[in-house]
């Protein structure tokens, strides 16, 4: 199995819901569940790969309070080369709706001040040459993402090939948004991404033919993944042809994290060897359970378990 990691975004995520309507200005409502857990794209992605008995490594950073603490106690081992910031901890709290999608108050605390001197601090280049760095969280990561031409000569230097997902910028996908993440693009070998993204970076309206536009603009033999939620996902491989996998039906409890999970799915399955289609079908099946389990599993699902 080729080597893994992940690098980028790991925060503490405070889940609530569902709430529906939307609460007035002053009052308070009762929801029927919370959980706090660890969150952030690559925090998403390396709970996916622990969970699944994946080895990986994860790049990360943390603040110099007890969430910062308490998220490095989440990867054993792992965390032990994670430099603390002075800021606190990045926190996110998720209100969930009764559809399953989900409204965010995030603060900034450590995440922009995750640096390339903080990648090459836990991940060394020669022990994952020949393998897979997920990266993510690029509109959070402020001084790494200003490094990322550095970081991709790097990868290159180690034949190490990078899956990208952005993730959502946080004022949109604006002309300066898409160049920066089609410059990215042009030097990943795997996209990663959902329908709105495709679509709007290519200017595209079908995500078929966006994949499509995208992977003519990344290095010879890229993949391109568009994930369609309960659409499954479709990938255009290294030989050009399209791959699709339909979802699972389920029945929704929160989306959090969906994609990040897939991705790890994915990317697992990828590094074992395993054709495209078997990808897309990990990646998709591993997410769909994650989304309809309360608390997360990530394991095949039980007889007891409703569709959707």
């Amino acid at each position: 199995m080729r080597p893994l990691a992940v690098i980028g975004n790991v925060n503490v995520d405070l889940i609530l819901g569902p709430a529906a309507p939307w609460p007035k200005a002053g009052t308070e409502i009762i929801v029927d569940h919370d959980e706090l857990r660890v969150g952030g794209a690559a925090g998403n992605s390396a709970l996916a790969w622990q969970a699944l008995g994946v080895e990986f490594e994860i790049a990360a950073n943390i603040g110099s309070d007890q969430f910062g603490r308490w998220l490095a106690e989440a990867f054993g081992r792992r965390s032990e080369k994670w430099p603390v910031r002075p800021e606190r901890t990045t926190l996110s709290v998720g209100i969930t709706h009764p559809d399953g999608e989900r409204t965010f108050f995030t603060t900034k605390g450590h995440l922009p001040r995750f640096s390339l001197a903080d990648v090459f601090a836990v991940i060394d280049g020669e022990r994952l040459r020949d393998g897979y760095a997920l990266l993510c969280g690029s509109f959070l990561t402020d001084d790494l993402t200003q490094a990322y031409d550095a970081f991709f000569d790097w990868a290159a230097r180690h034949d190490i090939t990078v899956a990208l997902d952005t993730g959502w910028p946080l004022d949109g996908w604006t002309d300066e948004n898409c160049a920066a993440t089609r410059t990215w693009l042009s030097r990943s070998g795997i996209a990663l991404l959902n329908e709105v993204e495709s679509t709007t970076l290519a200017g595209i309206a079908d995500p078929i033919e966006a994949a499509h536009e995208i992977r003519s603009h990344m290095p010879e033999g890229a993949i391109v993944v568009v994930k369609r939620g309960p659409d499954g996902a479709v990938a255009i491989g290294p030989d050009g042809l399209l791959v699709s996998v339909a979802a699972p039906a389920v029945k929704v409890v929160d989306t959090i994290g969906a994609g990040d999970v897939f991705n790890a799915a994915f990317l697992a399955a990828l590094a074992g060897g395993e054709p495209l289609v078997s990808c897309l079908t990990s990646g998709t099946e591993v997410a769909s359970r994650t989304i309809s389990t309360l608390p997360r599993s990530y394991g095949p699902s039980s007889p007891e378990e409703t569709v959707r």
